[in-house]
């Protein structure tokens, strides 16, 4: 494969975020709609692997094919835009302003939600047959799911809080290194290579991903999970969200950036 050094990527980095900002809001609620509903079908796939075949570990590493398809695509998961946006207000790209950010992550959220809700009313659709008939090993799979990565968190105050923060943080390091890691080749192979490898990472590992979870944890309410809205949003999506955002900001774009980008004098021998 084609590889770029980092000086060229990490400049591409930069240049992506400023052209988010830029787009219009009909081509981001548009491509943050697709995205949230590949990946919640990814989501759902791994699962079915996994309950099927016994084995985490193979719907972990099935589960980055809709993180593959999404990005070449060119479709927009908050946690990408996440560690991509601010670098061009960093970089004082013209007409770059914090309320330009905020709008852009307020509409690659809503339009995540979105994509991820109608993949989780398709799926519980069509799996009770129009919620006639129960949902089978794979609902209750989902529904335990929801249930331990609210209340099992809720249990635990202030801790278990932390603890999904923490998770959400390492999730969007890994998966922004996915992001960042497809810009070092120019071929469509080296790209799915650079993918692959986080993002199996953050799966097999239970990190917190906040637009996965904005499938499953709906996914598991519609079929009879025993949490609220508020538990969800409380003990999960919150936390998530503010963790994927320093995980991918912080632990990723910012590093890359300075030592890239604005990077020091060598040191004098």
């Amino acid at each position: 494969m084609s590889y770029l050094e980092p000086t060229e990527f990490v400049t591409k980095m930069v240049d992506s975020g400023e052209s988010k900002v830029y787009m219009s809001t009909k081509d981001t609620l548009i491509r943050a709609f697709m995205a949230g509903a590949i990946l919640a079908l990814a989501a759902i796939f791994a699962i079915t692997v996994a309950v099927k075949t016994g084995s985490p570990l193979t719907g972990a590493i099935l589960f980055p094919v809709g993180f593959i398809m999404l990005y070449l695509m060119k479709f927009d998961l908050l946690t990408g835009v996440f560690t991509l946006v601010p670098l061009a207000l960093l970089d004082k790209r013209p007409g770059v302003t914090v309320g330009q950010v905020l709008r852009n992550w307020g509409l690659v959220f809503l339009g995540n939600f979105a994509g991820a809700l109608t993949v989780a009313f398709m799926m519980s659709f069509i799996l009770t047959y129009g919620y006639s008939v129960d949902g089978g090993a794979i609902a209750q799979k989902v529904g335990h799911i929801g249930e331990s990565r609210t209340l099992g968190y809720k249990s635990h105050g202030i801790d278990g809080w932390i603890t999904i923060f923490i998770r959400g943080m390492l999730c969007n390091w890994m998966v922004s290194m996915g992001v960042v890691g497809a810009m070092i080749s120019t071929s469509a192979s080296g790209k799915m290579m650079a993918m692959w490898m986080p993002v199996m990472l953050f799966f097999f590992m239970g990190f917190e991903h906040s637009i996965v979870n904005m499938f499953l944890f709906p996914f598991s309410m519609i079929m009879g999970g025993g949490f609220t809205i508020m538990d969800y949003f409380i003990w999960n999506e919150i936390p998530t969200v503010l963790g994927n955002l320093i995980g991918g900001f912080v632990l990723v774009g910012l590093p890359l950036y300075f030592t890239h980008v604005r990077t020091s004098p060598n040191r004098a021998l």
